[in-house]
């Protein structure tokens, strides 16, 4: 048997496992379910899957020659480490939230990916070398292991964090509006000059003073979307509750109609620069409109249930 082959087989097995994360649906879980003792043994299998990766990593970093037998030891190690990810995430019932759930995927994803990265580079580069992409591999799988400590606990951390992030995205969008309709600005003024003509082409680079009417109503729009998230994400902290059924599914709804908020928000901006169509631009801002609407809907009852599980709390101290 070559040294090769057990890392060819370990390859074909960790795309396996990968392809599986990526379409399957976890189960209900185990019975009964207890959070705080899945993040155990999560945390626990990324870091026995980190180690595995430096062991496999420094294997084949120096002489003498990895033998084949040794591989195969390294391969079925890592294979194991995976599988172990793999089946920690199917614990985790669709009942402690979408949200949560695709967030965990996502890191086990990484990892997955990681160490299928680190396999074909140790297959591609020479045997007892360590070459710099094996050094860059190998700190891949390290940083998408260590992850798992900053993953939201539960659904409500989860959907805190969905939103924060489109909060982020939206507040870009609006500084960079910002910055381009700054009063006598041409948006277009990095592009170069045209060398025959000695400037940029046609007045289409430019906004109308209608243009200007239109693009103010739009930046308050955008600025409603920014406040209305900052909002939200003030109420999903302060009363948001992963406490029961009802609960994580309109925290996932929230997080849902959240995600629409930024692209809803990224296609209004592009319409609005030069050459400018105002049908596109009014139909965008109408869309967006729709979306902050919803959000602001399922925020209410979001809150009610918060304030009814607060109030049933409150009864259940005093009896």
């Amino acid at each position: 048997m070559e040294v090769r082959e057990p890392l060819l087989v370990l390859r074909g097995a960790l795309r396996a496992v990968l392809a599986r994360v990526r379409e399957g649906e976890p189960g209900e879980g185990r019975e009964p379910f207890e959070l705080p003792l899945f993040w155990d043994a999560l945390g626990q299998t990324f870091k026995v899957t980190s180690q595995e990766a430096t062991k496999l990593s420094l294997a084949f970093s120096r002489p003498p020659l990895t033998s084949a037998e040794d591989c195969q030891k390294l391969s079925e190690d890592v294979q194991n480490a995976i599988l172990a990810v793999a089946t920690v995430y199917y614990w985790l019932p669709k009942g402690q939230g979408t949200t949560l759930r695709k967030m965990v995927r996502d890191a086990t994803t990484e990892v997955v990916q990681g160490m299928i990265q680190l396999t074909e580079t140790i297959l591609s580069a020479p045997l007892e070398s360590l070459s710099q992409e094996q050094l860059i591999s190998t700190g891949g799988v390290w940083e998408a292991c260590e992850q798992v400590s900053s993953l939201p606990r539960d659904n409500q951390a989860a959907v805190a964090s969905t939103l924060a992030a489109c909060l982020g995205v939206v507040k870009d969008a609006l500084e960079e509006m910002e910055h381009a309709l700054v009063e006598g600005q041409d948006p277009y003024s990095d592009i170069m000059e045209d060398e025959e003509l000695g400037f940029r082409g046609n007045r289409d680079t430019y906004w109308s003073e209608a243009d200007r009417k239109l693009l103010s109503s739009c930046m308050g729009l955008m600025k409603a979307s920014k406040a209305c998230l900052k909002k939200v994400l003030g109420v999903v902290k302060a009363y948001g509750k992963a406490d029961s059924p009802d609960q994580i599914a309109q925290l996932d709804d929230l997080a849902d109609i959240a995600n629409e908020i930024s692209p809803s928000v990224d296609e209004l901006a592009l319409s609005m620069y030069p050459p400018m169509n105002q049908l596109a631009v009014r139909l965008n801002a109408a869309k967006l409109a729709s979306v902050l609407k919803k959000v602001l809907e399922i925020t209410r009852c979001q809150l009610v249930l918060g304030c009814v599980a607060a109030i049933k709390s409150e009864k259940s101290k005093k009896t």
